[in-house]
C-alpha cells in the first residue's frame, strides 16, 4: 500500500468521525429541546392535577435532559486535542460523564419510591384523563428521541446510556397512560403511586448495568465486547508471530479502547511488517490505538530497545 493511499485512508476515517460526531451531536441538541419543553408541561400539569406518576416521570425526564447534556458536554471534551498536561486529551472524562450520569439516575431512583410511599399513605383525587393525554405526549416525545439516538448506541456507552433512558422513558409513559384509564373508569386514585414504584424500578435496573459498564471503565477494566483471550488467539494468528504477553486493554473514552503488547516474532526483519499487520487486525477488534514491543526469540529486536 502506497503511503498516499494510507494517508488517504486515515483522513477518510477521522473526516467520518468527524461527521458522526456532528450528526450525533445535532440529534442531541434537538432530543434535549424536546424533552426539556416536554418537562415544563409535564411538571405543570403534574402540580395542578397533583399527580406524582406525572411529576416523577417530569422528573424522571430531567435528568435525561441532564444526560443528554453531558453526552454533549462529553462528545465535546473528545474533540479537544491532548497537550503536555493531558498527554491523552480530555477523552477519558466521557468516563467519568456515564458514572455521574448513573449516579444521578440513581438519585432520582431514590427520591421517587420515597414521595409514592408517601402518597400511598396519602392518596390524592386526580383526573385520568388528564394524565393520560400528558403521558401520551410523552410516548411521542420519548419514543422520536430514541429513534433517533438508536443508530448512535452500538458505538458508545453514554449514547447507549441516553437511549436507554428514552427507552425506558417511553415504557414508562406508556404505563402512565395506563394508569391514567385505570382512574378514570375505577377512582382507585392508589394507582398513582404505585406506577410510580414501577417506573422507578425500571429505571433502577437500567441504571445499574449503566454504573457497572462505566465503573469497569473507571478502572481500566476491559471494555464490554472485547474478550482477552479472543485478541490474543487473533494476534497470534498473524503470520510470524510466536507469542504474545504483557498484553493491556482498556478504554481511553467511551468510544476508543488502548492495547499495550510484547510480541514474540520468529523472524526479526518482519517486525515492521508485523507489527502494522498487527494493528490492522486489532482494529477489527475495534482496539484503535496500539501499542506493540516486537520481541524476537534472540533477544529483542526493536530498535528502541
Amino acid at each position: 500500500m502506497s503511503p498516499d493511499h494510507h494517508h488517504h485512508n486515515h483522513h477518510h476515517n477521522h473526516h467520518h468521525v468527524h461527521v458522526n460526531n456532528a450528526q450525533t451531536r445535532k440529534i442531541l441538541w434537538i432530543s434535549i429541546v424536546l424533552n426539556f419543553l416536554f418537562v415544563g408541561v409535564e411538571t405543570c400539569i403534574g402540580f395542578w392535577q397533583n399527580s406524582l406518576s406525572l411529576l416523577s416521570d417530569a422528573g424522571h425526564n430531567l435528568s435525561d435532559v441532564f444526560s443528554l447534556a453531558l453526552v454533549v458536554l462529553g462528545l465535546h471534551l473528545v474533540r479537544l486535542h491532548s497537550n503536555k498536561r493531558y498527554t491523552y486529551g480530555y477523552k477519558k472524562s466521557t468516563i467519568l460523564i456515564s458514572l455521574v450520569n448513573a449516579v444521578l439516575l440513581l438519585v432520582a431512583v431514590g427520591a421517587i419510591i420515597a414521595e409514592s410511599i408517601r402518597k400511598l399513605y396519602e392518596p390524592v383525587n386526580i383526573d385520568g384523563f388528564v394524565i393520560s393525554w400528558t403521558a401520551g405526549i410523552g410516548i411521542l416525545v420519548n419514543g422520536v428521541t430514541a429513534l433517533l439516538l438508536l443508530k448512535g448506541q452500538k458505538n458508545d456507552i453514554n449514547i447507549r446510556g441516553a437511549f436507554l433512558h428514552m427507552a425506558a422513558d417511553t415504557l414508562v409513559s406508556i404505563g402512565v397512560v395506563i394508569s391514567g384509564i385505570v382512574i378514570s373508569f375505577t377512582g382507585w386514585f392508589f394507582i398513582d403511586p404505585v406506577t410510580s414504584i414501577v417506573i422507578a424500578i425500571v429505571i433502577l435496573i437500567s441504571t445499574l448495568n449503566l454504573l457497572r459498564e462505566s465503573m469497569r471503565l473507571a478502572l481500566d477494566g476491559v471494555p464490554e465486547g472485547i474478550e482477552v483471550d479472543k485478541v490474543i488467539q487473533t494476534m497470534q494468528e498473524v503470520k510470524y508471530v510466536n507469542e504474545v504477553h504483557h498484553l493491556h486493554i482498556w478504554a481511553m473514552s467511551t468510544t476508543e479502547n488502548a492495547l499495550t503488547a510484547h510480541v514474540v516474532i520468529d523472524d526479526e526483519h518482519k517486525a515492521s511488517a508485523v507489527r502494522k499487520r498487527l494493528k490492522e487486525v486489532l482494529r477489527t477488534k475495534n482496539i484503535t490505538h496500539a501499542t506493540i514491543e516486537i520481541e524476537s526469540d534472540s533477544g529483542c529486536c526493536d530498535k528502541d530497545c
